[in-house]
């Protein structure tokens, strides 16, 4: 600071020549000390936005890498909640983000690839993301009332068959994961069924229980309590194999007429667009070696979820999951 006061104060009194020549020595200081902004990161609290309230599974994502993450780059994480809109209003917030790395998300499919698809009033893209890396995946699961008299999937699909337009599946929302999963038992299954969107999962799990819908699709976290107790009778998940973590319950793709089925709800570490390089690998860094972390991995895997691998190439993933959930999309004629 001293230098720069006095070199202000004699500018009046050089020649020009020198003026211009000390103007552009200030400009590549100035130049020089933003470059090497990157290199100190980070050295402030970093917030990562959590677009849901508490509680939820991306909440459980975002707490739990947080506080990995910190033990790791050295400074305080701050988890964000920040619901609204199906998780618009927090990914747009990180949108809109100084490309600094202070402002991350913790995000889940919905937010980050599928509700632009469905709605008009979101403003943001994938690519207004820079993709730092997955954290884990989960399974949904569809499950049928002890009204429905279903145990298995080959009963649902005999049940539904023979009464097109009877039954209903329940989701927790227009354009979520788990309306597109049902969508896509729809669709390769060749059934005939209504949509019934509830406000959330907990007033869908109430009507289930309370017999008042037929069938409905879980986030494999949220359905397995009523799946143990017997509330509900879980038919299949929805990813291509079962999950090691529910072994017992098989996939829906290991019915013939469902062996396409594979989609799951999966969660990344994002930031805004132009995050620079450095910060980037650090971050990467960190998630990767937070990743590998037996206490994260162990409290993930005991909520349902698959810790993702190591070095995922994300805008080859991102791209395809976006136009997996394009064609789901347009089959429903999905729009809100």
């Amino acid at each position: 600071m001293t230098l720069l006061t006095v070199e202000r104060n004699t500018m009046p009194f050089l020649p020009l020549s020198r003026r211009a020549a000390v103007c552009a020595a200030l400009a590549v200081l100035a130049c020089a000390s933003v470059g090497a902004q990157p290199d100190s990161y980070p050295s402030k609290p970093i917030t990562i936005v959590v677009a849901y309230p508490p509680g939820g599974s991306t909440d459980l994502n975002g707490r739990t890498l947080g506080a990995e993450l910190s033990r790791k780059l050295g400074v305080p994480v701050i988890i964000d909640n920040v619901g609204g809109a199906g998780g618009a209003i927090g990914a747009q917030k990180v949108a809109n983000a100084a490309p600094d790395g202070y402002t991350l998300l913790v995000g889940a499919s919905n937010e980050i690839a599928i509700t632009r698809l469905v709605s008009s009033a979101v403003k943001y893209d994938v690519k207004d993301f820079t993709p730092i890396g997955l954290i884990a995946t989960q399974p949904m699961v569809l499950v049928a009332s002890q009204k429905s008299g279903v145990k298995t999937v080959d009963q649902f699909m005999s049940l539904v068959r023979q009464n097109p337009g009877k039954y209903s599946f329940g989701s927790s929302g227009v354009g979520t994961a788990l309306h597109l999963a049902g969508e896509m038992v729809k669709d390769q299954g060749g059934l005939f069924m209504t949509h019934i969107p509830y406000r959330g999962v907990a007033p869908l799990a109430n009507d289930l229980l309370g017999n008042n819908i037929d069938f409905g699709v879980f986030v494999l976290s949220s359905g397995l309590p009523h799946i143990r107790s017997g509330k509900v009778v879980a038919l299949g998940t929805t990813e291509a194999r079962r999950s090691p973590m529910t072994a017992d319950i098989p996939a829906l793709a290991e019915t013939p007429k469902l062996k396409g089925i594979d989609i799951n709800i999966w969660f990344a570490l994002m930031g805004p667009a132009r995050l620079p390089e450095p910060v980037v690998a650090k971050l990467k860094k960190a998630l990767n070696d937070s990743l590998q972390t037996p206490e994260l991995r162990k409290k993930l895997e005991d909520s349902g979820s698959t810790v993702s691998p190591l070095n995922v190439d994300m805008p080859k993933f991102l791209s395809q999951e976006t136009a997996k959930y394009k064609r789901i999309v347009d089959f429903a004629n999905i729009k809100e």
